[in-house]
């Protein structure tokens, strides 16, 4: 897996943590989750075009 992607696996990992523990502390927000799942569909379709 070249650099790029683990860098955005890292970075969306990263957000996963980071957007779960302000929903624990804060409470949840949903444009919180949304970006994270959009950063993770781009993570995947990097990792998807390195694939083929």
């Amino acid at each position: 897996m070249p650099g790029s992607t683990k860098t955005m696996g890292g970075l969306t990992v990263g957000g996963l943590v980071m957007v779960t523990a302000y929903s624990v502390a804060l409470g949840s927000n949903g444009w919180l989750w949304f970006g994270w799942v959009v950063l993770g569909l781009i993570t995947l379709g990097m990792v998807l075009s390195r694939a083929t």
